[in-house]
């Protein structure tokens, strides 16, 4: 079972302002220097198509599956695999800018498990009454809230 996750206007803001700076900080040698050459402006250009295109896949391909034996939590690069019986706890949260975090909404869900490396990951799935359901489900002794 495969769960989208929210995006919310707030991360919308805040992708566009992290964009724009990003941009305007890209462009602006263009601007400051005269006379600069088309392969460097070509460079420029191509350095900003990248990092953005790399921004925009880790932010707006984040997904959360339901496999067999784990959950797996996924944006971009970045993977983990969560497995069932390590599972201890989940708890809704809107802290959305500290510690280890998978999503792109205010309203998001924590889930602590034992090896984490920052103790927790934090998600926010579309369907998040849904995702809990099947959470309950595959972790029984995990203290599950919200």
């Amino acid at each position: 079972m495969i769960f989208r996750s929210k995006v919310d206007a707030f991360f919308i803001r805040f992708m566009t302002i992290i964009l724009l700076i990003l941009g305007a900080a890209s462009f602006f040698p263009i601007f400051l220097e005269e006379g600069m050459a088309l392969p460097e402006i070509l460079t420029l250009i191509a350095v900003f198509l990248i990092v953005t295109s790399f921004l925009l896949w880790c932010v707006f391909s984040v997904k959360y599956a339901f496999y067999q034996d784990y959950l797996l939590v996924k944006g971009g690069p970045i993977r983990s695999r969560i497995r069932y019986e390590k599972i201890t706890k989940a708890a809704p949260t809107n802290a959305v800018f500290a510690g280890y975090r998978i999503l792109s909404a205010r309203d998001g869900l924590e889930i602590f498990y034992k090896n984490a490396i920052f103790g927790s990951v934090k998600i926010s799935p579309k369907e998040k009454e849904a995702f809990i359901d099947e959470l309950k489900k595959r972790c029984p002794d995990a203290r599950i809230e919200g």
